[in-house]
């Protein structure tokens, strides 16, 4: 993704257009259930870009292994994002790649993050919030998977202090944040996405 790495996290349909057409090859969808995330995922392919899917927010769809298949098999985005490690292994399984979202509390929750992401080995994680950037530093140091940082991101300043922290990307809702210039074209590259068995940037 070079040396701006921003991934528009599209949570209202009327924004997914605006992601499309923006710069970045990798676009997250929080939005749909299970009679329009096809959509959703068919029209952002066709723009080009590389789809992971939340799944723990999609309507409908539950949290059964099985759906997993699903997916892959209906939707077919280039990958999915969850807070389960059981979904992200049996997305793995299934062909797709795999971003594991953890909520970073206290040091439990980061303790036992850890943990998880060495039973699920997911492609990259996801840390919320985003601004945190003495606890990216230390993940960074605990785990060889890229890291992205999301939630709560509101300036390019905010980019900048991610992803000198060490996060490789940084996912944010704000449309503002998504147009041409915006990134940190300084900040020198922190575990690329490309570096990884399955590209985020390629399907």
């Amino acid at each position: 993704m070079g040396d701006k790495r921003i991934i528009p996290a599209v949570r209202k349909a009327e924004d997914l257009q605006a992601a499309c057409a923006s710069e970045w090859p990798v676009v997250f969808l929080l939005i749909g259930d299970l009679v329009t995330a096809g959509e959703y995922v068919e029209t952002a392919l066709k723009a080009g870009k590389n789809v992971f899917l939340h799944v723990d927010f999609i309507a409908g769809l539950g949290s059964d292994p099985i759906v997993m298949k699903y997916v892959a098999e209906r939707w077919r985005p280039t990958g999915i994002i969850s807070t389960k490690s059981h979904l992200v292994k049996q997305a793995k399984k299934n062909g797709l790649a795999a971003i594991q979202r953890l909520f970073l509390i206290d040091t439990s929750a980061l303790e036992h993050g850890i943990h998880n992401i060495g039973q699920s080995e997911p492609d990259a994680v996801e840390i919320m919030p985003g601004l945190i950037p003495r606890v990216i530093t230390q993940l960074r140091r605990s785990i060889s998977m890229p890291i992205i940082a999301g939630g709560l991101i509101q300036d390019h300043a905010e980019i900048d202090i991610a992803l000198q922290a060490g996060a490789s990307a940084v996912s944010m809702g704000s449309r503002k944040l998504w147009g041409p210039g915006s990134g940190a074209a300084d900040v020198p590259e922190a575990a690329p996405l490309q570096k990884r068995h399955k590209p985020l940037t390629s399907r």
